[in-house]
């Protein structure tokens, strides 16, 4: 059987006794045709149909449940998209949530590492407490360009634990020449539908199309550590303390120039050339940087932006 069979077999056992008169055909050729006709990633034709059943069922994402009988698994064993699990974790970091349809948001983890996870006002749930272990059930994992987190929904079980669950250290510890500022990087804005945090590509979101789009800042970089290349994510937060550019002020030097990519110019006159030591988890390819520390010592800048002009 073929990976879209399959992809078809499942989507048609969620939705056969809630849809009248779906058959796996139907749902296979919907897939078949933004897969082979429009070239759409299987990945992203799945998300698609499945919101588009959703949508004709009436239901929530939340509602399909994950069976009651999930696997409890490592949090750094998440490799799947929309798999419904267990997880036993100690809450090891929260910090405040970017949009009101967000309850908590956080890393928890395990001996294997730790996860981003996002709780929804929508759900209801009880908040967790940062230092504090718990067992969460029927948790369903998501994925974003080769990142995984779990999402807390209204069918999530917590139970707090007496025992301590161990979070493991995952962190990466690089040190370098911040050469470039990819793009994307600056004032950008996010998608708005609740729970996704895609960055709009020409007003419009790969999953959910056109938005009008929360705004946010981001730096996707590359530290050149003189032997190999390390690409970084820095977060909101990160951003505004590496750069000194805040949000509001990001939007009025856009909004004075009628241009967004004057803010990621200026970011890069500010510390392209600077050598940094940034420690955070890997992520895909990225290290999400949590700590930023500039290093003292002078840079061969041109050296430096030659190389980054190679890359």
């Amino acid at each position: 059987m073929s990976d879209l069979d399959t992809t078809a077999s499942e989507i048609h056992a969620q939705f056969s006794d809630k849809i009248d008169g779906l058959t796996e055909e139907d749902v296979r050729s919907r897939l078949d045709t933004l897969v082979n006709e429009y070239r759409v990633p299987l990945d992203e034709a799945r998300r698609s149909v499945r919101s588009t059943y959703l949508d004709e069922a009436g239901l929530d994402r939340d509602e399909l449940g994950g069976g009651g009988d999930n696997e409890t698994i490592l949090v750094g064993d998440v490799d799947e998209d929309e798999q419904w699990i267990d997880v036993r974790v100690t809450v090891a970091d929260l910090w405040e949530p970017r949009s009101d349809s967000i309850s908590q948001v956080g890393l928890v983890g395990d001996e294997s590492g730790t996860i981003k996870f996002v709780a929804f006002e929508t759900s209801e749930l009880p908040k967790l407490e940062e230092g504090k272990s718990y067992a969460l059930s029927n948790v369903v994992t998501d994925e974003y360009q080769g990142n995984y987190s779990i999402k807390l929904n209204r069918t999530t079980g917590i139970t707090e634990l007496d025992e301590e669950i161990e979070v493991g250290d995952d962190s990466t510890v690089v040190e370098g020449a911040l050469v470039d500022i990819q793009s994307g990087s600056g004032l950008i804005k996010r998608c708005p539908e609740e729970g996704c945090t895609r960055v709009l590509q020409n007003g419009r979101c790969s999953e959910h199309g056109e938005g009008e789009g929360e705004f946010d800042l981001r730096i996707k970089g590359v530290l050149d550590d003189g032997d190999d290349v390390h690409e970084l994510i820095f977060d909101r937060e990160a951003t505004e303390a590496l750069t000194g550019i805040g949000l509001e002020q990001a939007k009025e030097m856009a909004m004075d120039a009628l241009d967004t990519t004057v803010v990621a110019d200026e970011m890069r006159t500010k510390v392209l050339g600077t050598y940094y030591r940034v420690t955070g988890p890997t992520l895909g390819r990225y290290v999400l940087a949590n700590e930023t520390e500039e290093l003292t010592g002078a840079v061969d800048a041109e050296a430096t932006l030659i190389r980054a002009r190679s890359i």
